[in-house]
């Protein structure tokens, strides 16, 4: 039975005396509290909407509006009500009644979610795990099972809890595959992507088998992640090989393409040539007289030259690092000495004294230099700690340290980040912080492919997304950190094999403590 607006009548009689007694108590003491009265019309008409309007956030807060959404919504508009007739100036028992609706409607609410709690758990649990992967950004398809879930929590509402229950199972499913959907969209979904960019360039077509490679190993990834959703290392190693295969493909594809109307002699002549520049680079001997398996021959021997001489380095590294140590000794042995002098001069003359000091500046120097340099070899060997040798070579120059950052790598022609260099960026993150407030800057280079210019640009613009990212994710002053791109001006191999544009294509970190403090 309705008596009075939306209130049944007994509710209408309690506003209408809230509203008599609230009258008499204005006429006697302003706008007192009238004893007695609720906590929900405590207070002026501006505080008692404002208590509601928290009261609504944190009921939204604990899913009030998608486990009760029925009965939440009714309170949302009954404080919609209550905050137009304060904006208008209204009756204050239109307030009132406004708040005493809404919170009604609330009440009714949280019952009902502890309902759809006990009865929708499962149901709740994958809906998390669901908008944790990130199904909410896959637009039409969470969209088709939220409303599900929505059906579920009103039926619930209307006391239909056996109809819940049989649908909370195939809902529950459903929100699995939406996880599942949303953890390959950010696992495969940029291998996806290059596929297509594949079939665009007629891949599929040039170079078959390595399109098969590549559809087997996203077909594998893919399933792995169908059957294995949350082992996120296993499925990362995955796709990363899957991305491999697809770039592979598109370099496959292209050759192809170019060798499609050569001749036969063409093709060995071009052949020959990418031989002899990679022979040219390591200075081998010139073997185009020869068979073609003898010139691969040659070439590894140069190869395995090179190992040899990256060896000797690294003993005559060691031999360096023996002899900073002999010389770290010696300095140590010169302190003592100077330690034991200082004793034997005290008590002398003044000129006893000014020597005393002198040493004693001395002395200071060198264990505050040796104190530097202990601390920054420490350092640089904490960093090497934090790299593969495949993703970065760090070494020292002088008072800085470097990372060569092997495995960054770009779209080419682009700029952007891709999400697979973010573990890399954030080892440099880690190797950035071992230092106290150091000074950085991020060096782009290219290869010599292109206009000057625009390589320019491009290692510039690379190196800034490099800064810009370390600024976003660095707790340090954006005035410490520098970009600069050197575009193909510093190669560190030949230009004219792929081998050595890849490895001219890089960013370097350099990273400078500051003169008084590491």
């Amino acid at each position: 039975m309705r008596a009075f607006g939306k209130y049944p009548l007994w509710m209408s009689l309690l506003i209408v005396g809230l509203i008599t007694f609230g009258c008499v108590q204005t006429k006697m003491a302003g706008s007192a509290t009238v004893p007695g009265q609720s906590t929900a019309l405590a207070g002026a008409p501006v505080e008692m909407v404002s208590r509601l309007g928290d009261a609504i956030e944190k009921a939204r807060a604990d899913q009030l509006d998608v486990l009760s959404p029925k009965q939440f919504e009714r309170a949302r508009d009954a404080y919609e009500d209550a905050k137009e007739a304060l904006s208008t100036a209204g009756e204050i028992s239109d307030i009132q009644a406004g708040v005493l609706e809404s919170r009604d409607y609330l009440q009714k609410a949280e019952v009902i979610a502890d309902t759809s709690r006990t009865h929708l758990a499962d149901t709740l649990k994958a809906r998390e795990a669901a908008r944790d992967a990130g199904a909410v950004k896959l637009g039409k398809p969470y969209e088709r099972v939220e409303k599900a879930f929505l059906d579920l929590t009103r039926a619930i509402e209307k006391g239909k809890l056996a109809r819940a229950e049989e649908g909370s199972a195939e809902v529950t499913e459903q929100y699995r595959q939406v996880e599942i959907l949303a953890i390959k969209e950010e696992v495969i979904g940029g291998v996806r992507r290059r596929m297509d960019e594949a079939k665009a360039a007629k891949a599929h077509k040039l170079a078959p088998q390595a399109y098969e490679r590549a559809a087997q190993q996203l077909a594998a990834t893919d399933a792995f992640i169908s059957a294995h959703p949350h082992d996120r290392e296993a499925m990362q190693t995955m796709a990363e090989k899957a991305m491999f295969e697809t770039d592979r493909l598109m370099v496959l594809g292209a050759l192809a393409g170019e060798v499609k109307e050569m001749r036969p002699e063409e093709i060995v002549t071009l052949m020959e040539e990418r031989l002899h520049a990679i022979g040219t680079a390591l200075d081998a001997e010139d073997l185009r007289d020869q068979a073609p398996q003898a010139q691969v021959n040659g070439l590894v021997a140069a190869v395995n030259d090179l190992k040899s001489d990256r060896h000797f380095l690294s003993e005559s590294k060691n031999e360096i690092e023996a002899t900073l140590e002999k010389e770290r000794v010696d300095c140590q042995t010169r302190i003592d000495e100077l330690n034991i002098e200082l004793s034997m001069l005290a008590g002398k003359s003044r000129e006893d004294q000014m020597a005393r000091e002198r040493m004693a500046r001395e002395r200071k120097a060198v264990e505050k230099r040796l104190a530097k340099e202990r601390e920054f070899n420490q350092r640089y060997v904490k960093v090497r700690t934090f790299f593969e040798e495949n993703e970065a070579e760090v070494y020292k120059q002088e008072n800085q340290l470097v990372l060569r950052l092997k495995a960054m790598h770009f779209p080419v022609g682009q700029s952007a980040l891709l999400p697979q260099s973010e573990d890399l960026l954030a080892k440099v993150r880690k190797a950035i912080g071992t230092f106290k407030d150091p000074r950085v800057i991020i060096e782009g280079h290219t290869d010599a492919t292109g206009p000057v210019k625009a390589n320019m640009l491009l290692s510039q613009k690379r190196a800034e997304a490099v800064r810009d990212y370390l600024i976003a994710n660095q707790p340090m002053a954006p005035e410490r950190i520098s970009a600069v791109g050197y575009g193909s001006e510093r190669p560190l191999a030949s230009n004219a094999t792929p081998a050595g544009r890849a490895i001219n294509r890089r960013i370097d970190i350099r990273i400078i403590p500051q003169d008084n403090t590491l």
